[in-house]
Formats: C-alpha cells, sequence, structure tokens
C-alpha cells in the first residue's frame, strides 16, 4: 500500500446555514467511508482562505493565496491506496465534485532518512 495525498480545490462554498450544514454532512459522510474501509490515514483539515506566499529566491512575501482566483485550495486528506488507480476510484463521491470542485491526488514520496 501507498499513500497519497487528496488535495481539495475549488470555489468557496455559499448557500444558507441549511445548504452548508448539508454539505458538510455530505463531507463527514465521505470521510467516514474511507476510514471505515481503512484507506483513511489522515482526514487532514479544512484550510482558511488567506495566508501569505514566500519567494526565498527574491526574499519576498504577499498576501495569499488570492481570493479572485477560481483555483483556491480548501483542504487535504491522506489516504492509503493500493496505487493511483485505486486512490482515484476513492476520490469518486468526493462532495467538491457537486460544486464543480477538483481532488489533485498526489503520490507521497518515502524519502530514506
Amino acid at each position: 500500500m501507498s499513500e497519497f495525498l487528496y488535495i481539495y480545490r475549488g470555489e468557496q462554498q455559499t448557500g444558507t446555514p441549511e445548504q452548508l450544514a448539508a454539505l458538510t454532512q455530505k463531507w463527514i459522510t465521505w470521510v467516514t467511508g474511507l476510514g471505515e474501509s481503512g484507506h483513511l490515514v489522515n482526514r487532514g483539515q479544512s484550510l482558511e482562505h488567506g495566508g501569505k506566499v514566500v519567494d526565498g529566491k527574491r526574499n519576498v512575501v504577499t498576501d495569499g493565496p488570492y481570493a479572485e482566483t477560481k483555483d483556491l485550495v480548501g483542504g487535504f486528506s491522506l489516504i492509503e491506496a493500493q496505487d493511483l488507480d485505486q486512490a482515484v476510484e476513492l476520490s469518486e463521491g468526493c462532495p467538491i465534485f457537486e460544486s464543480g470542485g477538483l481532488v489533485e491526488i498526489r503520490p507521497i514520496r518515502k524519502l530514506n532518512m
């Protein structure tokens, strides 16, 4: 088994409190399913929309990520799967797809240190 990082990308969710509560429940159900099937290593966290971008080469720090972008990183999870194909399959049903968002799936490279 290998580890994969799910990076959730999409616009900030809006709606009525009831709609947001229903969406939150869908996320809980989906993530719980990953855990119950033995694929969830770390459920991760949601990310705040503000922050800083550091360009060390030019020694510049700017505000970011930029709210006007359509591709905000909203959170992440760490999962375990046999291979990248299974990691893709496990992402099916992620609630972010309902709002046009996407899941970026990145294999975790194990470093021998």
